[in-house]
Order: C-alpha cells, then structure tokens, then sequence
C-alpha cells in the first residue's frame, strides 16, 4: 500500500483520473471553457472566511470500468473547470464524495473498487491541498471490509471521513449488521456524509412520470427514512459519538420533526425500543447540507436543529445550488458568527481543514 507521502510525490495528473458525477448523471451538460476569473473571497463583518462545500460529487471511471459502468459525458472528466467554477462562486475547498454504485458488487471486486478509489481520491487531494479533500468510499454490503477501508482511507490516505448511501440496497442503515461500520466510524471520530441512493429505496413506482419526482421527492424522502430509522432503532443511542453529516438538509425530517415526537405519545406500542431522549432530541446532534434553497428553508433548518450544525453544499456539478455562499450570507435573522460557521468553520473543523 502506497503512503500518502507516495501520494504527494507521485499525484501529477491527478485531476485527470476523476470524474465529476453529481445526483443524477444523465442530466449532466458539457462543460464549456471559460476564460480565468478572479478568485471570490468571501468576507463576514470585515474578515476573510474559508468556505467549504461538502456536497460535490466525483467519480473514478477506472473503477466504474470494473463494474462495466463508464462516466458520460467525458468532459466531465476532472480538470481545471472545477476550480474555475469553485472560484467564481467563492468555494475555498469541496470535500469530494461518490455515490455508491457498487453495493451489490461481491467481496473481491468491491476491495479491488475501493481500493483504487480511494487511492485515486488520496492523490488528486494531493495535488491540489489548498482546494480539495475527500470522504474515503466503502463497500457497506461487507460491513466488516468496510470498517476496515474506513480506517484505511483515513489513517493511511489522510481521507477526512466516509461516504455512503442513504440504504445498501434496500438494507437500513440501522440493521445491526452494519454496527462494526458504526463502531469504527465513532472510534475514528470522522464524519459520515449519507446521500440517497435513487433507485433502491423501494418507492420509485409511485415516482415515475413527469416532474423528476424519483429525484426531487425521492432523494429526499430516503434520507428521511434513513435517519428516522437510525433514530428509532436506537443506532444513534448505541453510538452517540457518531458525526453523521445528512446532505439536502435532511430531507424532510427536520421540517417535520414535531410528528416524531408525536408518534411515539400517541402509538406508545409502535415504540417498542426505548429511546435515551426525545426523537427531535437526537436532530441536534446530527449535521446537515445547507441545500434547501430558500433563507425561509434555512431559517427553519437552523431553527429546528441549531446553526451549528449546517454546513455549505452545492450538489456540484449539478447546478441545484449555484449560489450556495449567497443563499447562507442573505438570509435573514443569522447572526456573523453563525454565517461564518456555515459557510466553513463547522466543516473545517469536522473535516481537520486548516
């Protein structure tokens, strides 16, 4: 196994090892060239702020190749685009993270997969420090490898974290076969950044027509369930040091949260696991993406969890969010210090950003 050091001595070309894949791949354009612009500094009450994005999206067409996948269109292939359309939209750094569509790959190929990912991951944050760092992927359907690529990806690659889907293909996040991922993911102390997985959350016959909804209402509504079902299986109790970043703000949960509370009052007997605190109780201790496109949103969204623990995503390179940095600076009612935090200090810290 290469050292990170190996890494940095050996990371020219990187950029052209990754592709971009955000949410929904075949709504991915061209990218088109455009000449070099001034970097955008953000500024709060008068001092520079280091911004983070914790919701861009990559792939490694080497890997998808093993599972006879290939990235389109090709000019989503890493390169200088990235940065230009970080700079102009004042993004400091992206913590770059890849959907999962190995979850059903068997043992072998899923350790070759993972291994080349996060090795390719490992040297494109190499080549470029001051602008990238990444959440190590795992292949959750070998709960045992993937406690092990975990702790490989961020002890040995310097990886920030993990990421995975919102279920294992069709499997909740809860089920205790995948409590050693957790243990190690606690004993880490590293962030988990879950995104849903469209396609295998079990509802999409009612989504199918026009609107996107598989997207729109989908990708949301399961990473809903996934927490709920985190909450109330009593994951969360069994591993309270878990740092678990939920991207889309959530999904629906916080907008809705009262009615957790509610359920359990109201059917005590569909409660049958007993909870340490209230179920709105464990939102607070949970992160979240900033992507919900309203100040109104995101007012609410701080209400419900506390500003601390929303973090800046865009959802690059799909353009669900191109002003990010905007939506966080003009909403009302947040304080300096709260932007600041949001917009990059909550997320340097979670991910050891200097």
């Amino acid at each position: 196994m290469p050292t990170r050091r190996d890494f940095i001595l050996n990371s020219a070309g990187a950029m052209a090892g990754i592709a971009f894949v955000g949410c929904d791949l075949l709504a991915a354009r061209d990218a088109q060239a455009q000449p070099a612009k001034r970097r955008r500094e953000v500024v709060v009450s008068g001092r520079r702020v280091k911004t983070v994005d914790v919701h861009a999206h990559c792939a490694v067409p080497e890997a998808m190749a093993l599972m006879g996948l290939k990235v389109e269109p090709q000019t989503l292939v890493m390169g200088q685009e990235r940065i230009r359309a970080m700079d102009e939209q004042g993004i400091d750094v992206e913590a770059l993270s890849i959907n999962p569509y190995w979850y059903k790959a068997e043992r072998d190929l899923a350790r070759a997969l993972i291994r080349m990912q996060n090795e390719k991951l490992a040297e494109l944050c190499a080549s470029q420090p001051e602008r990238f760092v990444a959440f190590a992927t795992v292949a959750l359907q070998h709960p045992d490898l993937a406690a092990e690529q975990l702790e490989e990806g961020v002890r040995k690659l310097g990886l920030r974290g993990g990421s995975i889907g919102a279920n294992v293909a069709g499997e909740e996040l809860s089920d205790p076969k995948f409590h050693p991922f957790w243990a190690k993911a606690e004993q880490l102390g590293c962030l988990i950044f879950i995104h849903p997985q469209g396609g295998t959350a079990g509802f999409e016959q009612r989504l199918r027509g026009s609107g996107g909804l598989a997207n729109v209402i989908g990708n949301p509504l399961d990473t809903t369930i996934a927490l709920s079902h985190l909450i109330f299986e009593g994951t969360l109790d069994r591993f309270p040091g878990l740092k678990i970043c939920a991207a889309h703000g959530g999904g629906y949960l916080p907008s809705y949260a009262a009615r957790s509370d509610a359920g359990c009052v109201t059917f005590p007997d569909r409660c049958p696991k007993p909870l340490k605190k209230r179920p709105t109780e464990y939102l607070r201790q949970l992160y979240y993406d900033s992507i919900v496109f309203t100040p109104e949103a995101l007012r609410h969204l701080a209400a419900e969890v506390g500003s601390g623990q929303i973090v800046m995503g865009t959802d690059y390179p799909f353009p669900w969010m191109k002003t990010a940095v905007d939506h966080i600076l003009n909403t009302p009612g947040l304080s300096d210090a709260e932007r600041a935090a949001m917009l990059g200090e909550t997320a340097s810290r979670l991910l050891g950003i200097k």
